[in-house]
């Protein structure tokens, strides 16, 4: 599903190219997710959790399937923070893949994340 998802950022980047706001590459990706049969919402919010108790909320950019949190960036380039920011988001709603795509000046930019690490293989 997530190279699906790729595709439609390379369709929006190829059509669209760099400088447009956040926003504008969330609604090219819906029209694009929707045609390639994913089911998306954008903006959805998302209750966090501690100890049982609501702390706060947040909006994830798109939501794919229930099953993908999808993270969108149009700056020159992915910082650290961006990263872990998307990282928060998988620990705080369980789910465990996370794109954080950025639409920059010379290409899409993917990174790829999962909530939790696989289990270390002994040699």
């Amino acid at each position: 599903m997530t190279e699906r998802i790729i595709g439609c950022a390379y369709t929006v980047y190829n059509k669209m190219g760099y400088g447009f706001l956040e926003s504008v590459y969330e609604k090219c990706m819906l029209i694009e997710l929707a045609k390639a049969k994913l089911r998306a919402c954008a903006q959805k919010p998302i209750t966090v959790f501690y100890e049982g108790h609501t702390v706060g909320e947040f909006v994830a950019d798109l939501m794919v399937d229930d099953k993908i949190i999808v993270e969108l960036k149009s700056v020159r380039r992915v910082v650290k923070a961006h990263e872990v920011q998307l990282v928060n988001y998988l620990t705080a709603t369980n789910i465990e893949v996370g794109l954080l795509l950025n639409f920059a000046e010379q290409k899409v930019e993917v990174k790829r994340r999962v909530r939790t690490l696989p289990a270390e293989v002994d040699f």
